[in-house]
């Protein structure tokens, strides 16, 4: 198919020791599933991590930037949690790491920058079930896949557990196939 012709496949394991992980969130709350993957991976090296998130600008106002338009102290105060959550694991687990926030509206060049200038060895996001390809483009949730396509670096995307604890796990209604007679 079309959308699969442009794939770039990558190694994400090259036998180098991984030295330094960004660990980024397009917003959402960073898991500790995310955290315990970077943990893993550093604690034997020794190495350093990078805490990024991103708080959502909301776009412009007749082509001019608006402060209406930025993220509300509500939405900053969450993300500051987020990213002091993640910091903290991170430093009770022995790992050196340090963060911040970015105000921003493309969270992929955000991210590929901050990811190029600390020369990160890799990146770690937390992940949504992924979309069908003509949803993708239009969810922000979709964002980790965007950037795992558009990064010269290994991304790991931590995916939730499929069901929930507790839950049955959905059963799929089994498909009618039409058999032609003779």
């Amino acid at each position: 198919m079309i959308r699969n012709l442009f794939r770039r496949s990558r190694k994400t394991d090259n036998g180098e020791p991984v030295r330094h992980i960004l660990i980024a969130s397009e917003g959402r709350r960073i898991s500790n599933d995310v955290i315990d993957l970077a943990v893993d991976m550093l604690h034997d090296h020794g190495g350093h991590a990078t805490v990024l998130t991103v708080a959502r600008l909301w776009g412009t106002s007749f082509g001019l930037p608006n402060p209406g338009l930025r993220p509300s102290k509500r939405e900053m105060d969450e993300q500051k949690d987020n990213m002091f959550q993640a910091l903290d694991r991170l430093n009770a687990a022995g790992i050196e790491a340090g963060g911040h926030i970015v105000t921003t509206r493309h969270p992929l060049k955000s991210i590929r920058k901050q990811a190029l200038e600390k020369n990160c060895d890799a990146i770690i996001m937390g992940a949504d079930r992924r979309q069908p390809w003509f949803l993708r483009n239009f969810m922000w949730s979709q964002e980790p896949y965007r950037i795992r396509a558009r990064v010269p670096l290994p991304v790991y995307l931590v995916c939730p557990a499929a069901t929930p604890s507790g839950s049955a796990p959905r059963r799929r209604r089994p498909r009618r196939i039409s058999v032609a007679k003779q």
